[in-house]
Order: structure tokens, then sequence, then C-alpha cells
């Protein structure tokens, strides 16, 4: 079965972007960059592959998720699909008008489940933080680059749902020079119906 997998940038102290939803203070470059430009460069928008003259790998993802509020930096850029080479699935409370390429739902945790029973690649959570929270329950690995700077406000990286423990198992730590670590974790494998695992 393909796996949920919460891939993201985060903050010292747990933040996902500034206040308002930004994240220019993530570093780009530095000894982390072949992690994300090579293990997971099926994560960059079709705009980074350009600039870079690279195509996705189509090796890791074949799907992303992601919440309203993380489309919309692409949307001011008059960016319409910036994942095409992956299934774009949009979470939203209200009707919007996208682009075609783009599965808009007001039931992510459902869509999340019925994607996870189909066959194909992992599916790639891309945040936002309330987002993740809402499929907590069905994260399967976080892969956490934890980058050196403390915002002290912004965009929690699983909102600010209610409280309910998941257990999940660190699997691989990576340091590098530029003081970006990778976390990566393993959802604990009890019964999941049972939420809190201690």
């Amino acid at each position: 079965m393909r796996a949920l997998v919460y891939y993201v940038a985060v903050s010292v102290d747990g933040y996902i972007a500034d206040p308002a939803g930004g994240f220019d203070v993530f570093l780009v470059d530095g000894g982390h960059a072949p992690v994300v430009f090579g293990e997971y460069a099926d994560a960059l928008p079709a705009h980074a592959h350009a600039a870079r003259g690279t195509e996705p790998p189509r090796t890791r993802f074949d799907t992303v998720v992601m919440g309203w509020n993380t489309l919309t930096p692409a949307l001011d850029q008059g960016i319409t699909s910036p994942y095409p080479h992956l299934r774009q699935v949009v979470a939203s409370r209200r009707s919007r008008e996208v682009d075609p390429a783009i599965t808009l739902t007001d039931d992510p945790l459902a869509l999340v489940r019925g994607l996870k029973q189909e066959d194909g690649l992992d599916v790639w959570l891309c945040g936002g933080g309330d987002l993740a929270g809402a499929l907590l329950p069905e994260i399967d690995r976080l892969v956490l680059k934890r980058h050196p700077v403390v915002l002290g406000a912004g965009v929690p990286l699983f909102g600010t749902g209610p409280y309910r423990p998941h257990a999940f198992d660190l699997t691989r730590t990576r340091s590098f020079t530029s003081g970006v670590v990778i976390e990566e974790y393993a959802v604990r494998r009890t019964d999941r119906s049972t939420e809190a695992v201690v």
C-alpha cells in the first residue's frame, strides 16, 4: 500500500511558514541541497525544474496533497498548476475555480484514504499545517527539513488541532553544514484506531 509522506521544511520551533504564509526564511542552498534536488526532486515545482534544466524523476511521488493556502503563492505568481508531473489535490472548505489538472476536495481525509488504496508511488503531503493536522491519522512517514531558525510565530507544523498523540519512530537523521537537519520518522505500527499511542 502506498504511504502518505509529510515532507516539509520546518523551523527549530515547529513552524512551516511565517505568519503571512511565507517561507523565504528557509535555506535553499547548502549541504542539504543534493537531498532536496536529488532524492526529493519529484517535490520540486515545474518552474524550479525548468530553471534548473532538469526533469522530475517520477520515482518517489506521483501525487501531491496540499491546502489552499499552500497553493496560493503559486497562484499569486500566475502558476495555476505548479506540479503538472504529479496528480494534484487541493483541500478547500469552499468551492473555488482551479486549473483542470487540480482536484479540489472538501473531504481530504476520505480522499487520502482512497488514494492510499490505489497502486502507485507514495503520496506527498505538501502542507499546510491545518491540513496536516486533519490528515495526521493517515500519515505514514514524516520527512522534516529542520532549518536553523526560530520564527516565534507562524503556521504550526500540524496546525492548531486538538490534543491527539500519535507516536512516530525516528528512523534516520542527517545533518548538513548548512545547519539543516533532515529527520525521518515512521508511524509506530500499533492499532491506529486507538488514536493515542505512547
